[in-house]
């Protein structure tokens, strides 16, 4: 007998994660294992960030914190939101959490009833459709392939929209694909959304500082669908602090105090430390982590160049984040004599096994077709990676 509720049941394993785990087991048995699953910058904390930590300990930030997070720092929230995006918010709009994960969670399971639908763009990132789940809500998702550079139409939205539609769910600058949607591309989603005011946006922009492509857009910025808006962001990926754990959501005042009142039962405020380091991170001009762009960028131009010479690999060129979301079908039904691949997870299972090179299935992202490399490493682990699956692949037949 299963004592466990069917919750639980229901939600599946992280795969970014599980491939995580399974590249530790094979290091720990000594294998030379190249890891590109996981999305985190290998760059360290600016160190004036780093010092505000320092300093809160000694000042003795050690007591509980607000549930929604230091007015100090939903105060330099809302200053970098009108520096940066010319957003404006009061501090009461803003809800701080344990990381952008929770923040998301937050949102999707205080608007979403059992069987209310969810519109979520295909590919997008793992943990949507599991949180969705936990809130007992209907996915509905909209396929965007890669010869639309992964990013979907007005005309495809409207199609989704039902009377039963609640939330539509979007990363941009996007996690899989590197994707950003540009400034008349979200307006002509706004557009859709204005005739649709039951409509709930989650706005995930969590990879806003890693932007090839220009100034980051905000689909907040249009006045007509504002307060349908509900903006996701954290430090992890533009300020290389994804232990610190710490994200908030800007939202209407209705929604920021249903979240407050959720993350009071569950979490309550989060680490003291980690906020006064976030008071820092949100002062800090975002060109200070300009350096770690211009790496991203020369990352991301060598792992496309070096893609382009495997036969039978397609991509587009990812315009901000750090993941390269290739198209792969062509290996499914080929085999080196002793492994055959039928799928994107059977292909993952192959590399990793035979030449220690891990990556992300696209299944878990909503793409079958395609696989996910993370190039937040260095060029010179980058450059052994992609030999290794290209003398893999070439064994395939």
């Amino acid at each position: 007998m299963n004592p466990l509720s069917d919750r639980i049941n229901r939600l599946s394993e992280s795969e970014t994660l599980a491939m995580a785990r399974k590249s530790r087991e094979l290091k720990a048995l000594g294998h030379n294992v190249i890891n590109l699953s996981l999305g985190e910058p290998d760059f360290f904390t600016p160190g004036n960030i780093k010092e505000a930590g320092k300093s809160a300990i000694d000042n003795n930030h050690s007591f509980y914190t607000p549930v929604n997070g230091y007015l100090e720092l939903r105060q330099a929230i809302c200053e970098k939101l009108s520096r940066d995006n010319k957003l404006e918010y009061t501090p009461e709009q803003i809800v701080v959490s344990t990381g952008a994960k929770q923040s998301i969670a937050n949102a999707v399971l205080c608007l979403v009833n059992p069987g209310e639908e969810v519109i979520v763009p295909s590919p997008f990132w793992v943990s949507y459709r599991e949180i969705v789940k936990m809130a007992e809500g209907v996915e509905v998702t909209i396929q965007a392939g890669i010869e639309n550079d992964f990013k979907i139409t007005a005309d495809q939205l409207e199609a989704a929209i039902t009377p039963k539609t609640k939330l539509f769910m979007f990363s941009s600058p996007c996690n899989p694909t590197g994707s950003v949607y540009s400034r008349e591309e979200l307006q002509q989603l706004a557009g859709v959304f204005a005739r649709h005011p039951h409509v709930y946006i989650l706005a995930d922009e969590i990879y806003e500082h890693i932007n090839f492509s220009g100034a980051h857009e905000s689909i907040a910025q249009f006045e007509e669908v504002r307060d349908q808006v509900i903006i996701i962001n954290g430090v992890s990926k533009g300020f290389a602090m994804t232990g610190w754990r710490l994200g908030y959501m800007a939202a209407s005042l209705e929604i920021a105090k249903a979240c407050n009142k959720l993350q009071g039962q569950i979490t309550s405020g989060t680490c003291s430390i980690a906020q006064m380091a976030g008071v820092e991170a949100m002062k800090t001009d975002p060109a200070t982590t300009r350096p770690m762009l211009d790496k991203f960028r020369e990352r991301r131009d060598l792992v496309l160049r070096l893609m382009k010479d495997i036969p039978g690999i397609k991509t587009n060129e990812p315009q901000g984040a750090f993941y390269v979301f290739a198209n792969v079908k062509e290996f499914f039904g080929k085999s080196d004599g002793t492994t055959r691949v039928e799928n994107a997870p059977d292909l993952c299972m192959y590399l990793l096994n035979k030449v220690f090179v891990a990556m992300v299935p696209g299944d878990a992202f909503g793409d079958p077709d395609c696989v996910r490399l993370s190039y937040a490493t260095s060029n010179d682990l980058l450059e052994e990676a992609i030999s290794r699956i290209r003398r893999a692949l070439e064994e395939l037949k």
